[in-house]
């Protein structure tokens, strides 16, 4: 029998006259690395955002490791929506170790070692104001995994990155993935979805549509 980390059920969300998801119902099995693939405005950021408990759907039910989503319940999720609103007179470190100080779940040697995995210097000083869009992406990404937790949810991982990034960032995507980690994510680009998923998914104007397997 399989094993769902997340399953969505007819989920209905609307936004004045827009309906942003119709009826949306998909299951992601434990263990894998999932894609959805859609142009902007199709619905998958806003899916994201359900599922991760930072919008309430208006009918419908999400359920995340056998238990309801609740609003602003704190998951073990590591998110990338949007880009993080890091503090910019602060370096990269400083502004992970803050956010790591709210669960005190790792250690400033184990904060150092992700800011490597993605790509950055972990002893500089340089303001994240200073930073290039790829290197506060790259933050953005240490900031997601850097507690190890049992979902990823990463809508666009690879916007600002160069050619060689995206390829780094795969890796660490399946490295990630062979420890365990579940991931979910969207791209516009079919090669990445191709290049990491398992199952793929469209989004299209609200409606959710299974293309593999």
């Amino acid at each position: 029998m399989a094993d769902f980390i997340v399953e969505v059920e007819d989920a209905v969300k609307k936004f004045k006259e827009t309906t942003a998801l119709k009826q949306v119902s998909v299951q992601f099995e434990r263990g894998g690395i999932h894609g959805i693939i859609g142009r902007n405005g199709s619905g998958k950021t806003v899916l994201f955002k359900c599922i991760c408990g930072f919008m309430t759907l208006d009918s419908g039910s999400i359920w995340l490791d056998g238990k309801p989503v609740k609003p602003a319940v704190a998951q073990d999720i590591g998110i990338i929506i949007e880009e993080p609103g890091f503090i910019g007179a602060l370096s990269g470190f400083k502004n992970l170790k803050l956010l790591a100080s709210i669960q005190r779940k790792i250690t400033d040697d184990e904060i150092r070692k992700t800011l490597s995995l993605v790509g950055l210097d972990p002893m500089s000083k340089k303001h994240v104001s200073k930073y290039s869009l790829g290197m506060r992406h790259r933050l953005g990404i240490a900031q997601a995994i850097m507690e190890k937790p049992q979902l990823l949810i990463l809508d666009e991982p690879m916007n600002g990155l160069d050619k060689q990034g995206v390829l780094e960032m795969r890796q660490i995507f399946k490295a990630l993935n062979r420890e365990g980690i579940t991931i979910i994510l969207s791209s516009h680009y079919a090669e990445d979805i191709e290049a990491l998923c398992e199952t793929v998914c469209e989004m299209d104007n609200g409606v959710l549509t299974r293309l593999s397997p």
